[in-house]
């Protein structure tokens, strides 16, 4: 807690998605968390003007990066992981239950056996526990599945990056709904989160500002345990179990979740047909 490392944050407007640099206090060494790359799905067409404005910041104050970190694997929005390591460097890290993510929608894309289910379209796979290094900041990865298996907040110094295990107090928590979510363990895994310092920031993957404000991104502990709708004043798990099911019950299903899933579980690569081609599938009454 007495690390204080440097975060800049970077608001998507088209997915809600806060991407994050984060800077040793001591050294000029980063880390990006959750990179977006842009997608028109309609048109069929990427670009990279999201994550430009990280590599931007990053060249222009003279930084190292040394990860690229997904909190889990997104289906709101795709990742820019391999754009940004070919322009400045770093490893890509992820949960290694991305291998459960790998093997479900390996078969809801007919995904052939080139597709490899072992994660190694990663660089570093993360269990609970494990430790690394920003210049001389140490990180070190919490298992918090629940809106999906692969999903962990990353803790460096005084700051945790939440992903999708919560959201600000006034917006609650992720859904449970998708392949291997599962309420009670969103509820197990809060409460992990919640046992972290009063005063550790938490920073979020997503806000929608809820009921017309502004948007935010950075909340505390204490005050996830006062005011969030969901957890939050001593909300008990049978409560948080019986409101998810039935909340996640109405909800559709993110714009891009196609995309975004043949994506991420490749670390951010596009797939390609014989011919090298980039392609998407689109699997009908699959999801």
């Amino acid at each position: 807690m007495n690390i204080k490392p440097d975060v800049s944050a970077h608001f998507d407007e088209a997915t809600n998605t806060i991407s994050y640099i984060v800077k040793d206090p001591n050294s000029p060494h980063c880390a990006i968390i959750d990179s977006v790359m842009d997608i028109d799905y309609a048109a069929g067409r990427i670009t990279h003007d999201h994550a430009d404005a990280l590599i931007a910041e990053v060249e222009t104050r003279g930084l190292t990066l040394d990860w690229i970190i997904e909190t889990h694997v997104h289906a709101d929005h795709l990742s820019a992981a391999p754009y940004i390591q070919q322009k400045l460097g770093g490893k890509i890290g992820v949960g290694e239950k991305i291998m459960v993510i790998q093997e479900t929608f390996g078969k809801v894309f007919n995904e052939g056996t080139e597709f490899q289910r072992d994660g190694s379209q990663f660089d570093a796979l993360f269990r609970e526990g494990d430790t690394y290094m920003v210049g001389t900041m140490q990180g070190f990865a919490l298992n918090t599945p629940g809106h999906t298996p692969a999903c962990m907040v990353h803790v460096m110094g005084n700051v945790a990056f939440a992903g999708d295990t919560l959201f600000m107090p006034d917006g609650g928590s992720a859904r449970c709904d998708f392949p291997g979510g599962d309420a009670g363990e969103l509820y197990d895994s809060i409460q992990k989160v919640l046992s972290l310092p009063d005063d550790m920031r938490l920073f979020m993957c997503h806000d929608y500002g809820p009921n017309g404000r502004a948007i935010q991104w950075e909340t505390s502990v204490a005050a996830q345990k006062a005011d969030n709708i969901h957890v939050g004043d001593g909300k008990t798990r049978e409560d948080f179990i019986k409101f998810r099911t039935e909340r996640d019950a109405q909800l559709a299903m993110p714009k891009l979740i196609i995309p975004s899933l043949q994506v991420n579980m490749r670390a951010g690569k596009v797939p390609t047909d014989a011919q090298g081609n980039p392609v998407l599938k689109v699997p009908v009454n699959g999801m």
